[in-house]
């Protein structure tokens, strides 16, 4: 664990990012993340989010503190109660392209449920920079972990007013002081308002501060339904995002720490679900704001494990946050080549943290160079949409080494299976993990690593054997296209480990959460590692099983692992539907085929399914006759 004062140098970034390790870092973020929490924050929102959290995630995109809820450290005594309903944490969006890409995953999902994209509606409040609480109507509680929180019902008892004066019961909101009372009263008592609010909610008696404040309702709770808001569709959002997000920032008399958006459509928020730490349907928006114009020296081109090729520019050294900054990412080809990403350009730079930063865009434009070689293995380049890539994937160093890094970074149980280590194993001869487990000591050694180094790589290759780890883990660390940690997760609620390689297209593409475009690419990644797996799985991991979601009950369902389509106007919504029909473990198809076993049908009946279900002589139900079969099981 980080001292005191090593803590102190990093907040006050004596100590650069470029000189923490990866653990360092980690644990700073922690430390970071409990002293705001607490009301004592030790760094600016902007640092901690575009400095220290933006640079660990680009480390270690897998480290648990980024994958889990972050907790509330409250510090109360009394005991933890559950939920009236979870409250998930918010996804974050630090640029446009990440609101887009936040926009195409509403898109893919709206056309999966059948959902008009004009039809989509979404809407936007202000972010508050408060302590989140779920007012019930009868208690108020902090967020907790999540799932269980602290009974702080004593704001109200003690006067706490409610914004607009709301009526009591309307779920989650934020407990907030006004900033122009702040600025106005408090600000020359306590140096964040967060410091201040922290004290609304004490177990102790309230100082006269605070019992001024909610005497004067200056501070509040805010239901987030009652936040100004804007309404709008896709179109809307995407021609007039700046001015929204101006105008959603200016609208409150509070600290705002983002805008968030969502998803208003009951419908498709279900279909979109959630995850672990935050839901789909719903993103914050957070703007860096500090910026720096550059000039580019020159562009060169890196490869990553997957073959994707990124440009990275080559700056005149830049201060910024902190830190000198001599590199930048491009993104990709496609905008060097609509921007004029090169050599003598000048670019607006944001450092989030990363030590390749990024670019926001081009403000002056030069003449670009578009490489047409890997740099890695002189293979020929092939576009792919705006991204450069390299299709060898089989025999180009940069991926081979990038692949293996990542397989010891999502385990996350071992230590010194990093790139430079890995870079130097290639060299030796080394080209799959498989065959780092089959190294000596005494191979090691001959490679060029001391004795005791070479004896740690072995222990560490046991630990990561030895140490419990979760099956979905370690299917992710293979690194296979759409299947990270979540997606793995998902899978394996529905198909052990062992089984995963038989599954069809179809199989995958039944599963909640997983459109068929997602499960032709990991049908295919499956299928290019499977040797590698069985390989690994053959020496021995101690893995914890994901459980199956299905029950006795479902399995002795008389439509249980049946295939079904659906065709017509149906009563209830297609989506729910499908949902319903999942949840027995009835497999749901678009088309008919030979393999489906049952043609539901509802009004307006095409007639080419019906066709087609004659003609391969499968049954034909009625909606009604099928939701019979549901009911009496």
């Amino acid at each position: 664990m980080l001292s005191k004062s090593k803590v102190e140098q990093i907040a006050s970034q004596s100590i650069l990012i470029e000189d923490l390790s990866d653990d360092e870092l980690a644990d700073f973020c922690v430390i970071a993340n409990q002293s705001y929490r607490d009301g004592k924050p030790i760094v600016s929102d902007q640092d901690y989010d575009f400095v220290f959290l933006a640079a660990l995630n680009s480390r270690q995109p897998n480290h648990p503190f980024l994958q889990e809820l972050e907790i509330e450290h409250e510090g109360f005594s009394e005991e933890k109660v559950k939920l009236p309903e979870r409250m998930l944490s918010t996804n974050k969006a630090y640029s446009w392209v990440d609101i887009q890409k936040w926009l195409e995953r509403i898109a893919k999902s709206a056309e999966e449920i059948n959902l008009s994209l004009d039809d989509i509606e979404l809407k936007g409040t202000a972010k508050l920079d408060g302590f989140a609480g779920y007012d019930d109507g009868v208690k108020l509680y902090t967020r907790g972990d999540g799932s269980k929180g602290s009974d702080i019902s004593r704001v109200f008892d003690r006067g706490l007013s409610l914004y607009k004066d709301a009526k009591r019961g309307l779920g989650a909101g934020e407990i907030v002081v006004k900033r122009s009372y702040f600025e106005a009263h408090l600000s020359q008592h306590f140096e964040y308002p967060r410091n201040f609010q922290a004290s609304l909610i004490k177990e102790k008696e309230l100082d006269h501060f605070a019992e001024k404040a909610i005497a004067d309702k200056a501070a509040l709770f805010v239901p987030f339904k009652e936040l100004p808001n804007w309404l709008g569709g896709i179109s809307a959002l995407t021609d007039n995002f700046d001015t929204i997000v101006g105008e959603l920032e200016a609208g409150v008399d509070f600290d705002v720490d983002g805008i968030v958006f969502e998803v208003v459509n009951a419908e498709l928020k279900t279909h979109m679900g959630a995850n672990r730490k935050f839901h789909r349907w719903q993103v914050a928006y957070k703007e860096n704001k500090e910026k720096a114009q550059v000039e580019v020296l020159s562009v060169t081109a890196q490869v990553g494990r997957t073959g994707k090729i990124t440009p990275v520019a080559e700056l005149e050294p830049t201060q910024l946050s902190g830190a000198t900054i001599y590199r930048a990412t491009g993104h990709h080809y496609g905008l060097v080549k609509e921007q004029g990403l090169g050599a003598g350009s000048v670019v607006e730079l944001t450092r989030s943290g990363l030590v390749i930063p990024k670019i926001n865009r081009v403000i002056e434009p030069a003449e670009v160079s578009i490489p047409d070689q890997c740099p890695s293995c002189k293979s020929e380049l092939v576009w792919e949409s705006d991204f450069l890539m390299c299709m060898n994937h089989e025999n180009c160093k940069d991926q081979i080494v990038g692949k293996m890094s990542y397989f010891y970074k999502v385990l996350a149980n071992n230590d010194g299976f990093g790139l430079a280590t890995i870079q130097k194993l290639y060299d030796h001869g080394v080209r799959q993990v498989s065959d780092i487990y089959l190294l000596t000591q005494e191979e090691l050694m001959e490679i060029g690593f001391g004795e005791k180094t070479s004896q740690n790589l072995i222990d560490q290759l046991g630990r990561s054997r030895q140490e419990s780890i979760e099956d979905w883990r370690f299917l992710a660390a293979f690194g296979v296209p759409r299947l990270g940690m979540g997606n793995c997760e998902n899978l394996l609620k529905y198909c052990a480990l062992g089984s995963v390689f038989n599954l069809s297209v179809e199989d995958i593409a039944n599963i909640e959460g997983f459109a068929e475009l997602t499960a032709e690419l990991i049908v295919s990644g499956l299928f290019s590692v499977k040797e590698e797996y069985e390989k690994l799985i053959a020496g021995g991991y101690t893995l914890e099983s994901t459980s199956l979601n299905s029950s006795d009950a479902q399995d002795n369902h008389p439509l249980h692992n049946k295939r079904i389509v659906f065709t017509g106007t149906m009563s209830q919504s297609r989506a729910g539907l499908t949902k319903q029909a999942k949840s027995f473990g009835i497999k749901v198809s678009s088309n008919v085929s030979t393999k489906t076993d049952y043609l539901i049908t509802g009004e307006n009946v095409g007639q080419s399914k019906l066709k087609a279900a004659r003609g391969n002589d499968i049954s034909i139900l009625t909606e009604n006759e099928y939701l019979q079969i549901l009911k009496n099981k």
